[in-house]
């Protein structure tokens, strides 16, 4: 009998896997570069010095030469600079959703599911007598025949009212969302980069809402002093600007934008780190970066209030570990009767926006 033999192993140089380990490697430095394409390949290239990413086989330049290629990028400017194609901006939002989202539950694609029967859209296993007022299509006419030949028999075969049985169905919902990103320098402050983590968060959840739920609406509005909207195509592009943080300007513009929809379910979602420290007052601004400042504090938790009375959930997603700004976030939340997420810059798989289909929270491990 030939027992097992062991024999040194010599790591295969294969230009397919290099490729593919480094364009999640140049996805991410996308992210922090804020899509600028050089300094992303200038990094990857500084990586690659320090860690030895690619050997004699396959370098930096065969990688750059399959990005074009496969149509990653294309050449501006006679060849000087690199600019992203929609395959790339497509390949980025499906890697974070994927990154961030990967354990999340499959649903019925376009609604959710609400926990309450009656003459809904999703058949369920419960069954019940009919009840005046039942609509027709509820009636399951299969189970209703054999009722009534229990009932009464071949010979004497007839079909009551007593006999016919319902089938539940769940209603659906469309949702529309509002998605607030901060863009306040404190989004960078203390040698923290909050904006990264924060823009990998908004790509992921755009791509989950216009990918699994295309008729529900998504709008998405950036704030700092003042609050605007963009398109989902311009999430990797944001940087964080010489802003203070204007909350209620944010909020403000949400509520705006949600009147209009037509749809039974709004919320907003924010992506912060807690702090408001501005307000709008006439042509000019009343700003107060040092710790909470209680005259922004209260207008900030008055539209936490406001969109309660509307109906319109609020839910934080905070990437901060200060305390003092959770306890914040805390208060804020339960003015609003909304939901709040704590993660750390490193920790955002560990939170995932599972209340988006059902309201309520879980920690995945």
């Amino acid at each position: 009998m030939i027992g097992i033999r062991f024999t040194q192993y010599y790591p295969s140089s294969n230009r397919s896997n290099n490729f593919e380990d480094l364009l999640k490697i140049f996805i991410q430095l996308l992210n922090i570069t804020s899509g600028d394409v050089l300094e992303a390949l200038r990094q990857l290239t500084l990586l690659d010095q320090l860690y030895k990413l690619t050997d004699e086989g396959y370098g930096i330049g065969n990688f750059i030469q399959e990005l074009k290629e496969k149509n990653y990028i294309e050449e501006k400017n006679n060849n000087l600079t690199f600019i992203l194609t929609s395959k790339s901006e497509q390949t980025i939002r499906k890697q974070f959703l994927e990154e961030i989202f990967a354990k999340m539950k499959k649903s019925v694609k376009g609604n959710h599911i609400t926990s309450f029967n009656g003459s809904g859209d999703e058949l369920t296993s419960d069954r019940r007598e009919f009840s005046f007022g039942d609509a027709i299509e509820q009636i399951d006419v299969t189970d209703s025949i054999k009722n009534a030949q229990i009932n009464h028999g071949i010979n004497d075969f007839k079909l009551t009212e007593d006999d016919l049985e319902v089938q539940e169905r769940d209603y659906q919902s469309l949702t529309s969302t509002v998605l607030m990103i901060d863009i306040s320098h404190s989004m960078i402050l203390y040698g923290e980069d909050r904006i990264t983590p924060a823009k990998k968060v908004a790509i992921a959840l755009s791509e989950l809402i216009t990918t699994k739920y295309p008729k529900d609406t998504l709008d998405v509005i950036v704030f700092g002093n003042d609050a605007w909207q963009i398109e989902i195509k311009d999430l990797l592009y944001l940087q964080v600007g010489p802003y203070y943080t204007n909350t209620v300007a944010g909020i403000e513009l949400a509520v705006d934008i949600l009147r209009r929809r037509k749809t039974s379910n709004k919320q907003i979602f924010m992506i912060t780190d807690g702090k408001p420290t501005c307000l709008k007052e006439g042509a000019g601004y009343y700003k107060n970066s040092f710790g909470l400042d209680r005259k922004i504090l209260n207008r900030t938790l008055d539209q936490a209030a406001k969109c309660r009375k509307m109906n319109i959930t609020i839910t934080t997603f905070m990437i901060a570990k200060d305390l003092y700004l959770q306890n914040f976030v805390r208060e804020f939340t339960k003015t609003n009767n909304g939901r709040a997420f704590y993660s750390s810059l490193t920790g955002l798989g560990d939170f995932i926006f599972e209340d988006y289909i059902r309201n309520r929270r879980r920690r995945v491990k």
